[in-house]
């Protein structure tokens, strides 16, 4: 199992084991909304809710290419969340690379952040922006489209 998968696990065993305390308490109709907040944070906390990511290696050849952002990013990150969230479908415009799977990506970030893994990185033009304003994200994908 990869990292990218334990917190949303997480999350779910939680909100089973709160929604079995309150059934076994004689409270099932109160068990369902907690259940489902929690299910819900495990979605958006889970790989599934990001585009496909792909290596570092590729994302750079294809930006190069194309001139798209690369956004290294990685599961459970609450900016990076945002970012993807305020995006919205232009999201699927970057190239994004968790750094969790990618070790090369991972090196990358450490690299443009002093050592530090600080996501979400977001590189344009060969040049990294650690945690950018989305709006501002927004207007480099309309850019290179």
């Amino acid at each position: 199992m990869t990292r990218a998968w334990i917190l949303p696990i997480v999350l779910v065993l939680c909100g089973a084991a709160l929604a079995t305390g309150l059934i076994s308490s004689g409270n099932p109709g109160t068990a369902v909304a907690p259940l489902l907040v929690f299910v819900l944070l495990a979605g958006v906390n889970s790989p599934l809710i990001f585009p496909r990511s792909i290596s570092a290696p590729e994302a750079q050849r294809r930006s190069a290419a194309d001139g798209r952002p690369v956004v290294f990013w990685r599961p459970g990150c609450a900016f990076c969340l945002r970012l993807r969230i305020r995006l919205g479908r232009g999201a699927r415009q970057a190239h994004w690379v968790n750094i969790w799977r990618d070790p090369a990506g991972a090196a990358a970030v450490r690299a443009a952040n002093d050592g530090n893994e600080t996501v979400p990185t977001v590189v344009v033009a060969g040049r990294p922006h650690t945690n950018p304003d989305p709006a501002w994200v927004r207007e480099q994908l309309s850019r290179s489209a």
